[in-house]
């Protein structure tokens, strides 16, 4: 398993903490929905029952869940350290944009094509590595409205990279030869490359890298950024940031996430006697675990829910166990969530994704 203790100090440092002295907007939990705690395992409590008091005794407790998610999810391969990054065509877009269009070796003897838009500008620059179900759209290449994010973060300075699913279809997620995790998992795998992938560039600042995704994407991004702590930040668009088993959209016990189980293929669609858990998401829900754990798990680096239809405002029930966390750590405002209707992004949303990179990725 691939999960280091966490270096605080060294962590702040590369935050930007001069901001935090300023209100940040979304980060107030409603008075509805202050004290709240969603059900499940506790972050602050270790396997044993002892209660976490101290940023030493977080540390720990912090490297007991990893190890807990990482065992029923299956251990990930071997790191890549400089993953290969191989030019296909090389264009300029409006503003200077450098386009690259590139293969990039997500996994040991695997690779992605993908796009690496580079702004033009001097020295180094933050980035983000954004993942979908396609490349195109991400880099503003589709017909697709209001999710092209690499594309309109870099028009605003920074490097960023897009990939979409591994093997080129989201329900059959093709795996590297001897992985042995969930295919939600192995999308956190790639996103460790994937940083890798970014820090090892001239253009890049590796301690100002973030993750975005929504949907799908939003999925990837928040195992990405949970499991994986040399992202600085994160933000994650409406992929349901708890197990409910209400919602067809918060689907995490399909196959292509984490319910994989190589001796019985369930039904698509909702949780039923017909159609019951299975894999690694049926062993999580009778161990009581859920997904506060992983967003604990960001502590104290910032991260926001753009929230739509499937993370309303009653989520932040789930987001107070991060807040708590963070609290302990003696730091304020690294949880925020902003609120939609609707699942699709719109433009007030993908404003407040761009303006909270800025504000925390941008000196």
């Amino acid at each position: 398993m691939h999960f280091r203790p966490l270096a605080l100090g060294a962590l702040f440092s590369s935050l930007f903490v001069l901001h935090a002295a300023a209100e940040l907007p979304f980060t107030q939990v409603p008075a509805e929905f202050a004290g709240q705690l969603s059900p499940g395992k506790s972050p602050l409590v270790f396997n044993d029952g002892r209660k976490v008091t101290s940023a030493d005794d977080w540390n720990k407790r912090r490297t007991e869940i990893l190890a807990d998610w990482h065992a029923i999810m299956g251990a990930w391969p071997k790191l890549l350290e400089t993953p290969k990054i191989e030019i296909l065509e090389t264009t300029t877009r409006d503003g200077g944009i450098a386009q690259r269009k590139v293969r990039v070796e997500i996994a040991p003897g695997q690779t992605g094509d993908g796009y690496l838009l580079l702004p033009a500008a001097e020295g180094k620059r933050p980035a983000v590595f954004v993942p979908y179900y396609d490349p195109e759209t991400s880099a503003g290449l589709s017909e697709k409205p209001l999710r092209d994010f690499a594309w309109q973060l870099a028009r605003r300075g920074f490097v960023t990279l897009s990939i979409g699913s591994p093997g080129g279809d989201a329900r059959k997620p093709v795996l590297c030869d001897g992985a042995k995790c969930q295919p939600l998992s192995y999308l956190g795998y790639i996103s460790a490359n994937m940083w890798q992938a970014l820090a090892s560039l001239p253009e890049v600042d590796s301690t100002r890298i973030g993750i975005v995704g929504h949907s799908y994407g939003g999925k990837w991004s928040l195992f990405g950024s949970c499991l994986w702590d040399k992202y600085a930040c994160a933000v994650w668009s409406d992929p349901g940031i708890v197990f409910d088993e209400t919602r067809g959209s918060i689907n995490y016990q399909e196959p292509w996430y984490l319910g994989l189980d190589p001796a019985i293929t369930r039904k698509p669609g909702l949780v039923s006697a017909e159609s019951p858990r299975t894999g690694a998401y049926k062993t999580l829900i009778e161990q009581g675990h859920n997904l506060q754990e992983l967003h604990a798990l960001m502590a104290p680096r910032p991260f926001l829910v753009s929230g739509g239809a499937e993370d309303p405002p009653k989520r932040w029930a789930a987001l107070n166990h991060a807040i708590a966390v963070n609290l302990l750590l003696g730091c304020k405002e690294r949880v925020a969530m902003t609120n939609r209707e609707k699942h699709e992004p719109n433009e007030e949303s993908n404003e407040q994704i761009y303006r909270f990179f800025e504000y925390w990725l941008k000196p």
